[in-house]
């Protein structure tokens, strides 16, 4: 199985970067190289901030521009997002309604099933997991602990010295969650958006990942003191390769570039 990972699309119709960003022409770019894929993804997912202000026309600007991909796919919310408006823009995702009023759902028709987990709170910028999400995660994790399981959230459950950024992470809930996930081998990651970079961590026995942003990207800046910043190194996207030794991961960018070369 190969799944492509895209994270914080961020599309916005007006908003003081809605010109600079141009994160409707970056998703379209983005949709271009998934399409163009070989192999094309079996799956693709996109982990949260698919839009700036959860507005239904953004939504729908959204839906227009995933509708020409050539792969089916799966939404979870990010703080950026309405989850009602979401809901109601992709009404054949009936799915996300699962465990309303959180956004998550499990998907079981894949060889790796998928755990979809809301880490969102209305209208802020950090996350959380609240008791009750997290014994829907100890309930779902319980039901298959032996089937391969791959973990969607938009707040990754770790710290990634982006100062500025843990500081809108998810602030509540991070080391119940390890201890939730930890009694479990079968988890093979936890795939996860919000800091518009790719960032690694081991997170209760297993991995957690970020990834790129379609359009902007989130400054490297490890100081205490560096204010938060974005630019525009090259988007990207991950692949996710279901191998017979587990999950393989690669980085990719989107972009032209000259090659290939055959050697």
């Amino acid at each position: 199985m190969l799944i492509a990972q895209i994270s914080d699309l961020h599309i916005q119709l007006g908003g003081k970067y809605e010109h600079l960003i141009s994160a409707r022409q970056h998703l379209a770019a983005c949709v271009d190289a998934l399409n163009a894929l070989l192999p094309r993804p079996d799956l693709i997912v996109a982990t949260g901030d698919l839009t700036e202000h959860g507005s239904h026309d953004e939504y729908r600007v959204l839906k227009q521009e995933l509708a020409r991909l050539k792969t089916p796919f799966l939404l979870i919310a990010g703080n950026h997002d309405d989850p009602a408006n979401l809901r109601a823009n992709f009404p054949e995702h009936v799915w996300m309604r699962d465990a309303a009023p959180f956004l998550q759902y499990t998907i079981e028709t894949w060889p790796l099933r998928i755990v979809a987990l809301d880490t969102t709170l209305p209208r802020r910028s950090e996350g959380e997991l609240c008791a009750a999400r997290l014994e829907w995660l100890a309930q779902t994790l319980a039901e298959q602990p032996g089937r391969p399981t791959l973990i969607l959230m938009h707040h990754p459950p770790f710290e990634t010295g982006i100062k500025r950024m843990d500081e809108l992470g998810l602030l509540k809930g991070r080391e119940a969650f390890a201890k939730v996930i930890e009694p479990y081998r079968n988890i093979e990651r936890i795939l996860c958006g919000h800091l518009h970079r790719s960032i690694v961590c081991r997170v209760g026995g297993t991995v957690a990942s970020t990834c790129p942003g379609t359009a902007h990207q989130i400054g490297l800046d490890l100081r205490d003191e560096a204010e938060l910043s974005f630019n525009f190194e090259p988007p990207g996207y991950q692949l996710h390769w279901l191998s017979p030794q587990g999950l393989v991961s690669h980085h990719a960018v989107i972009g032209d570039f000259p090659g290939p070369h055959v050697f």
